[in-house]
């Protein structure tokens, strides 16, 4: 019987900061794929509010308790997905949808990942409806206007808001 290949796959974002919509989508991967890689973009054009490193960190932290049917690790990454991919080895990249509105700019994304990873195909994922509204964008919002991010958030991302809205 031939020896079976491992399905990794990729799920790239900035996770500026990481949201249970991620989280959800990180726990619906696990259930597809054999290995799967969170991969945290550096992402340094968008001006992320969390530093590179603090946002690898609360993902880490966020999921290291969890029990996955699969493998996951958190990396770092700074160039082109699709390079990753390849290196990786990677047979698919992992994409959240939340509404229609998404679609366009996640279908061009995949094109131009398929030009440059032929072998690496693009799967997009729904969150659970409970988080279908919920972006990293409206958390801060929420956040830095005082409201409560609890129930939004994990617990780890909570208390580096509150450290991070002190100062």
């Amino acid at each position: 019987m031939p020896k079976k290949i491992k399905k990794l796959a990729i799920y790239p974002g900035t996770f500026d900061p990481v949201t249970n919509g991620h989280i959800s989508l990180i726990e619906r991967g696990t259930h597809i794929f054999d290995e799967l890689v969170v991969a945290v973009s550096m992402s340094a054009g968008k001006n992320p509010m969390f530093a590179f490193d603090e946002r690898i960190k609360m993902i880490t932290d966020s999921i290291s308790k969890m029990k996955f049917p699969s493998e996951v690790r958190v990396v770092g990454f700074d160039g082109l997905l699709a390079d990753l991919a390849v290196e990786m080895k990677a047979s698919a990249i992992i994409r959240g949808l939340r509404a229609v509105s998404d679609f366009e700019y996640e279908f061009q994304m995949a094109l131009m990942n398929r030009r440059i990873a032929r072998d690496v195909e693009t799967v997009f994922l729904m969150p659970s409806l409970s988080w279908v509204y919920l972006s990293s964008t409206i958390v801060k919002d929420v956040a830095v206007n005082g409201g409560d991010i609890g129930g939004l958030v994990p617990p780890v991302v909570k208390k580096a808001f509150k450290k991070k809205l002190k100062k």
